[in-house]
């Protein structure tokens, strides 16, 4: 298993680590089979959607913000990031990606993002490859 770092410089944002992901799968020399990339942390999460639009990562953030907004006064848990716990488990801890010939199988506009909803931290994401070695 690779561990990656992710340094997030805003509360919440949406980071693509495609390339980076690719690259775990090139290190780990698989060529057909699975990644799954997990993201340990309950106030972050992951998800694959368009990359081809700059404005599609913020219109996300902004949906989100808008579902669940930050500083609803019912919530209750004492850290102050009830919104952020909400968005992670909503988008989810992981992604499973097809590999074939040694590349992540991803539509012409898909990526992976890192989503941070409780930042700035340096996160890790957690990447396995299963399947046929050469």
């Amino acid at each position: 298993m690779k561990s990656i770092s992710v340094r997030t410089v805003r509360r919440t944002e949406m980071i693509d680590i495609t390339g980076r992901i690719q690259a775990a799968v090139q290190e780990s020399r698989l060529q057909d089979g699975m990644c799954l990339v997990f993201v340990p942390h309950t106030t972050a999460a992951v998800t694959i959607n368009e990359n081809a639009d700059p404005a599609v990562p913020g219109d996300i953030l902004m949906g989100l913000q808008k579902l669940i907004p930050c500083d609803d006064p019912q919530y209750r848990h004492a850290e102050g990031n009830s919104d952020a716990h909400l968005k992670t488990s909503l988008v989810g801890s992981s992604e499973m990606v097809p590999v074939e010939n040694g590349r992540l199988v991803l539509g012409t506009w898909q990526s992976l993002f890192f989503c941070e909803f409780d930042g700035p931290r340096t996160r890790k994401v957690l990447v396995k490859t299963f399947g046929c070695l050469p």
